[in-house]
């Protein structure tokens, strides 16, 4: 019995070895990670509606299947959960044939589309606006290459983190922040809401992040405010940015004095910057100078403190500290909305919707009702707080999950 059991477990041991040697070969093997299954099918029907808009409209052979679909998505997660020399990967995947793309980096032997490939070619996928080329042949899936430009509704597929996978697409007018359509953490599925948003309510932040035409966009491709939260989202340590109206110095009755650094003479060059694009007198590196730009008064608010611009993107103060006006109340309850299906919005006490930063924000944006906080998370929540004249209270929108 004993020598039979140890035959018995040899068998199992070889039979795992061998079935995960196939496993590692097979094209499109059978899925395991169950997010990938569930959101498969959603995803090919929000494609095929995007493609019908686009420049991707050209024959069905363009268009991934679910099953094609559900294959990447697997594959990338547990690709995310392995490492390589130990780095975690971080992949930007774009599931499009070359033809399809512009300038593309054709390698001379496809690659196998495995977990494996993927973590050993993420190296060179890790700056940004580079993708991993991927597309079908039948059922057979391959690495084809990289490539810097795809077209507008090309499915892209970003790893973030260990079992962190962002679902996204180019915005239609081209340059800047994706548009994201499903986060997948884990056991978790986030998809982006854009039918319940109430966007007579809603910040051109957030409507530009969701893809939404603004009626009157800052610049055809690109959105200072949109740049302005990912860079504050990007130093990891918290901030929180007011946005306050020019030529308007009621804002200081809800700051503390001496302010921590003020500006003077304000600093200008963000604003000076868009105002050119305005004119049609920007240079060839203009959206580089902005990012510039933009990258550095996100950092300002990583300092304690609220950092103070202009809606014209003039930089006041920095540092500076939130306080109740003397002639108002404390902000008594907060409306609050995630543009994610499935979730309910909530009005909760300010005490509850989260730390320091929002209960300053809410209080700031009660007091001064044509202004606008942004505040982002050292855990990587971030949310934008409005005044609600609809509403008569302080609206606050969770778009963390539209800025992966």
């Amino acid at each position: 019995m004993k020598s039979c059991n140890l035959l018995t477990n040899g068998g199992i041991y070889a039979y795992c070895i061998i079935k995960a040697i196939y496993l590692s070969l097979d094209m499109i093997s059978e899925t395991t990670y169950l997010a990938a299954k569930m959101i498969s099918g959603t995803l090919e029907e929000y494609f095929t509606e995007q493609a019908a808009l686009s420049d991707l409209a050209n024959g069905d052979k363009y268009l991934p299947q679910s099953i094609i679909i559900e294959a990447v998505v697997d594959a990338a997660f547990w690709a995310s959960l392995r490492k390589e020399e130990g780095y975690s990967p971080k992949i930007s995947i774009a599931l499009v044939a070359p033809e399809k793309t512009s300038y593309p980096l054709v390698f001379g032997q496809a690659v196998r589309f495995t977990p494996n490939n993927l973590v050993k070619l993420s190296p060179a996928v890790i700056q940004p606006s580079i993708h991993l080329g991927v597309w079908n042949v039948g059922s057979d899936l391959f690495i084809w290459g990289t490539t810097h430009h795809i077209p507008d509704s090309c499915l892209v597929l970003e790893v973030v983190e260990p079992g962190l996978l962002v679902i996204k697409h180019k915005r239609h007018e081209g340059y800047g922040k994706f548009v994201n359509i499903a986060v997948l953490k884990g056991d978790q599925i986030k998809l982006v809401d854009e039918k319940n948003l109430g966007l007579t309510n809603c910040p051109d932040l957030l409507a530009s992040l969701l893809g939404v035409p603004l009626p009157a966009p800052v610049d055809e491709s690109i959105n200072v405010l949109v740049e302005l939260a990912v860079a504050m989202r990007k130093h990891k340590r918290g901030g929180l940015l007011l946005v306050v109206p020019t030529d308007s110095e009621e804002w200081q009755e809800s700051i503390v004095h001496p302010i921590g650094y003020s500006i003077d003479p304000v600093y200008c060059t963000l604003s000076d910057l868009v105002q050119q694009q305005h004119n049609g007198e920007y240079e060839v590196d203009w959206k580089e100078n902005i990012l510039k730009i933009v990258d550095i008064i996100g950092g300002f608010t990583a300092i304690d403190g609220a950092t103070v611009i202009t809606k014209n993107y003039e930089l006041l103060a920095f540092g500076a500290k939130v306080a109740r006006a003397a002639k108002n109340s404390p902000v008594p309850k907060v409306f609050i909305t995630e543009p994610i299906v499935g979730q309910e919005p909530e009005i909760l006490d300010p005490v509850k919707i989260g730390g320091t930063r929002h209960l300053a924000a809410a209080q700031f944006v009660h007091d001064q009702r044509d202004s606008m906080a942004l505040v982002a998370s050292q855990d990587g929540i971030f949310t934008v707080f409005i005044w609600s004249a609809s509403l008569n209270m302080v609206h606050a929108h969770r778009i963390d999950t539209l800025l992966l």
